[in-house]
């Protein structure tokens, strides 16, 4: 083991680390509003709202990450009115197709998370606010999202962690995230299992400090009130 060569990689590959976590940051909000939004659609009683959300998260979730993002990055290329609309110029951008990828992915698993939040809500919860007059936006705003929080809290804290682990698919489209700079030095040094392991260290390390972040927010709200 080269553990010099690990000491040296280490503060060439933690200059991915401000990349990796953009791409983190915007497809998590980016996707988080997208699946509030899929989840309502899911849980309404309109087909033509709820069937559209269905088949989003079938496709979504039914497909291989790598593949969404070759697709995007790589096959909508292929069509000429994209190439002459201004959709070009973000289509173009690795950065912006990473982050798409990312956001139409997280969004679908998230939305589902969601769904099953709203979905553990007591109905008569739900009748006590409509008997005391609450409108549908009141409701939605004092009571299902508040819970929908909490219930869901655990499992999206167990997306943003994929979350951070897809990033490395990114690498593949040039972006120099953490995984694209280990590949580089991989390229030259022929050392793989060492250049790997301080990779994966960077990667346990973010994850770490995120599983923790979420277990103080569970605390949090389970000393709450939030009824």
């Amino acid at each position: 083991m080269r553990f010099e060569l690990m000491y040296e990689s280490f503060f060439k590959i933690i200059q991915g680390i401000p990349l990796t976590l953009e791409v983190v940051f915007l497809s998590t909000v980016c996707g988080l509003f997208l699946a509030v939004g899929v989840a309502l659609m899911r849980v309404s009683e309109n087909k033509f709202l709820s069937n559209p959300a269905y088949y989003f998260i079938y496709v979504i979730r039914g497909t291989p990450l790598l593949l969404q993002l070759f697709f995007i990055y790589y096959g909508l290329a292929q069509f000429i009115f994209i190439r002459e609309s201004f959709l070009w110029f973000f289509l173009e951008d690795p950065l912006f197709c990473g982050v798409l990828t990312l956001t139409l992915s997280t969004a679908a698993y998230s939305a589902e998370i969601i769904r099953g939040g709203m979905q553990s809500i007591a109905p008569g919860l739900i009748e006590a606010a409509s008997s005391m007059g609450m409108s549908k936006m009141q409701r939605l705003r004092k009571i299902i999202l508040p819970i929908t929080i909490r219930q869901a809290l655990p499992a999206y804290g167990n997306e943003l962690i994929l979350m951070v682990k897809a990033t490395s698919l990114i690498s593949i489209v040039t972006l120099m995230e953490i995984t694209g700079i280990a590949r580089t030095i991989i390229s030259k040094t022929y050392a793989p299992v060492e250049i790997f392991i301080v990779a994966g260290s960077i990667y346990l390390l973010i994850n770490f400090l995120i599983t923790r972040l979420i277990k103080f927010a569970e605390n949090k709200l389970n000393h709450g009130t939030i009824y």
